[in-house]
């Protein structure tokens, strides 16, 4: 791969970023919204209070100050206080960026397996039973909302089955640590887990459903029967690896976006992770919140774009011609 397209996809990438920051400014600042106000609402206090905190906040300041503030702290990692907790915007996006990662890495891992494997059988056993079975199933899970899903499962594996817990990562009572800890989080983590596999399972497997069946036409694998190779090794060596480019990149930019497609799971779920925190974040008009959490979701998707861009790159060199 040549160092003038990696280099051409990386710069896009930085201008696609600064884009993002100066748009993410002035996003929360188009609805006219009193910050410190509802932080204090209910709450009868003096005033200069109220003033001493939109100072703290930088919210006394003029839009053209804040703003220059506002990209001298992004520029140094800054991402301001929250309004709400009082803490960096960096430390509470810390503490719920870890259960976030551990729900969507395990969810893509298996439905990424899943979903390939049954496209992949599909795709070969065309017309077949299981053909008809997965493919209808799949088109019915690719269409479902994740949310609706969650909230289907969470009512008949948690309330009437009880198999599972309502929602949190962790029981209030549970132990301090060792395997009945982990088993305690496992169980809370199923759920939403099963949520997202089966959300994205079935689009992985529409995907290479269809790729396998337009490579299976081509003249090469006629050749590699002709040599006489068996089925299983024609399939595994030949046709597979040649339709796995569209579900790569698909796989690879999901990662970005179920980042920020987890809030609706995480919230039916009570999942301590960047979905709740947005919600939180809505909720009480944390601007400075929302601004850093918008900023991660979006950068995510910007980074899993170049690895795609890149990764495509590297599989099909036509690509990287031009």
């Amino acid at each position: 791969m040549s160092l003038r397209f990696v280099g051409r996809k990386v710069v896009g990438s930085i201008l696609s970023l600064t884009a993002v920051i100066i748009f993410n400014f002035f996003l929360f600042r188009i609805v006219k919204s009193d910050p410190v106000g509802s932080l204090l609402r209910g709450r009868n206090v003096p005033p200069d209070v109220k003033a001493r905190l939109r100072h703290q906040f930088g919210l006394d300041k003029s839009k053209l100050e804040q703003f220059w503030l506002y990209m001298r702290q992004t520029a140094r990692g800054n991402l301001g206080v929250s309004i709400q907790s009082g803490r960096p915007v960096t430390e509470d996006i810390g503490n719920s960026l870890w259960p976030t990662i551990w729900l969507v890495g395990l969810s893509t891992v298996l439905s990424t397996i899943i979903g390939l494997l049954m496209g992949i059988k599909s795709a070969w056993q065309r017309n077949s039973w299981f053909d008809r079975l997965s493919t209808g199933a799949s088109m019915f899970t690719y269409a479902t909302p994740d949310f609706f899903l969650g909230i289907l499962l969470l009512a008949f594996f948690a309330f009437a089955l009880k198999l599972f817990p309502t929602g949190g990562i962790e029981s209030p009572a549970g132990s301090a640590g060792g395997i009945s800890h982990l088993i305690d989080q496992a169980k809370h983590l199923a759920l939403p887990c099963l949520t997202l596999t089966i959300g994205y399972m079935g689009e992985y497997a529409i995907v290479m459903r269809s790729s396998l069946l337009e490579v299976m036409g081509e003249d090469f694998l006629k050749v590699a029967r002709a040599r006489g190779l068996r089925d299983a090794l024609v399939r595994r060596r030949h046709a597979v690896p040649n339709a796995m480019l569209p579900t790569v990149t698909l796989v690879t930019l999901n990662l970005g976006f179920v980042l920020s497609g987890a809030i609706a799971v995480e919230t039916v779920f009570s999942w301590p992770g960047l979905g709740q925190l947005t919600e939180t974040a809505v909720h009480n008009q944390d601007f400075p919140l929302l601004q850093g959490l918008f900023l991660i979701f979006t950068a995510a998707v910007i980074l899993a774009n170049l690895v795609s861009d890149l990764l495509y790159g590297y599989l099909d060199p036509r690509v990287r011609v031009g």
